[in-house]
């Protein structure tokens, strides 16, 4: 096991602590529409979740623009002001070393709906119903 990995027992308090804590700042600084950049101009974006490496020196942040339009250009605005966001969080977050941020998309509710649909197909359902029979 690299020094990097997580483990079976996934994140530590630690690193829970820390991302929400980046989380509340990047959340704080976008919902000002303190980013100048015209791709995020009026786009509000919602920060679910900041997951932190094991040495907090990365933050990934899990983003979604509201209705979930243009989210190519608005990961692209994101990824053009990550400095600038860099050091905005560093002034709201206490830590030794700034954490580098990167960007995804949260497809957290695409994905529920795949496993919804998929749940809900002919085929599986029926196995899904013989398996309640046993």
């Amino acid at each position: 096991m690299t020094r990097f990995s997580q483990g079976a027992a996934g994140p530590s308090q630690r690193q829970l602590r820390v991302g929400e804590l980046v989380r509340h700042a990047l959340s704080e600084i976008l919902s000002r529409g303190e980013v100048a950049d015209p791709d995020l101009d009026g786009v509000l974006i919602t920060v679910p979740e900041v997951r932190m490496s094991p040495d907090l020196k990365q933050a990934t942040a899990f983003v979604m623009p509201l209705g979930g339009r243009n989210q190519d250009k608005v990961l692209a605005g994101l990824e053009r002001s990550r400095k600038w966001l860099r050091g905005q969080v560093a002034r709201r977050v206490n830590l030794k070393f700034a954490p580098d941020l990167r960007f995804a998309l949260d497809t957290r509710f695409e994905d529920d709906d795949r496993v919804n649909a998929m749940l809900k197909s002919p085929g599986i359902r029926k196995d899904l119903d013989e398996g309640e029979g046993d």
